[in-house]
């Protein structure tokens, strides 16, 4: 019994190519921002920090672990 055509022509598309891992900075840049914005934040709810408890303070230390999750999604 012949083969159909249309299975003999089928296209079968390359293998994805993989990205090569991250450089060794991302993931200590990104360990050290979260830290350092949770570290931020708890010193600013206890009033540690200079000037008591402030807004700039909290949204420094928020800054802080968005960028580390924004490295987050770039590490592989």
């Amino acid at each position: 019994m012949p083969r159909s055509k249309s299975k003999r022509s089928r296209y079968t598309p390359p293998p994805p190519k993989k990205a090569p891992p991250s450089p060794t900075w991302v993931p200590v840049v990104m360990f050290t921002l979260l830290g350092l914005g949770m570290i931020v934040v708890i010193i600013n709810y206890l009033g540690l920090l200079p000037g008591g408890a402030k807004n700039s303070y909290l949204f420094l230390g928020l800054g802080s672990i968005t960028a580390g999750f924004m490295l987050a999604t770039q590490w592989r």
